[in-house]
């Protein structure tokens, strides 16, 4: 379904950089907004967003060590 909204130039542009450094559109934010306002979440979509979130960090070769984590100084 599509929506027409009235939302000022300045409030548009400065969504549409947040969006952009989110990697999204503008739509596709808001319609992420909405469907998060509605509530009824699609279990296949958060698995889609987990996904494409997965595997996205640099541990630049650090390994997780237990006892470094508690050793005290």
């Amino acid at each position: 379904m599509n929506v027409t909204l009235s939302i000022d130039k300045q409030v548009v542009a400065r969504a549409r950089k947040k969006a952009d450094a989110l990697g999204k559109s503008l739509n596709q934010l808001i319609r992420d907004y909405l469907q998060t306002l509605a509530g009824g979440d699609d279990p296949e979509r958060s698995v889609e967003e987990f996904r494409s979130l997965s595997g996205r960090g640099n541990s630049r070769g650090w390994r997780f060590n237990r006892n470094e984590i508690h050793e005290r100084s």
